[in-house]
């Protein structure tokens, strides 16, 4: 036998608004935008091992940069073009001054930037905690 028991209303509701509100505040982290010049891997690279331990393809949407966490999901925007492509962290790099990031070749293809070789570019990213 079941046995209902009379739950007020504003407490469902009170209920409801708080568990909205925690899931809002704990699954915001904040965004991060910066801008900086990318390039992308030579051919040479394709299939060497890359810092995190994974081999390097020209023919995934990854990238090298020198501080983001491995596995990092950055969307990297061409400033002259307004192309954008989602990227994954997996490398560390570039080693060339005034470059913030190097890109695969399928993703700087993927914004325009294959024929330019450098370009200006946006990173926008959310660093975990």
């Amino acid at each position: 036998m079941i046995f209902a028991v009379p739950v007020k209303r504003s407490f469902v509701l009170n209920s409801i608004y708080f568990f909205i509100f925690c899931l809002a505040f704990v699954s915001c982290a904040p965004k991060v935008v910066e801008t900086g010049k990318a390039s992308f891997y030579a051919d040479k690279f394709n299939g060497r091992k890359t810092a995190s331990g994974e081999r390097f393809s020209n023919r995934k949407k990854t990238a090298a940069h020198k501080t983001l966490p491995f596995g990092t999901k950055v969307t990297v925007t061409n400033m002259r073009n307004g192309r954008s492509v989602k990227v994954r962290i997996n490398d560390r790099g570039p080693f060339v001054a005034g470059r913030s990031i190097d890109l695969s070749k399928k993703a700087a293809r993927k914004i325009g930037m294959v024929g330019e070789g450098v370009g200006n570019v946006k990173l926008a990213y959310r660093l975990k905690k």
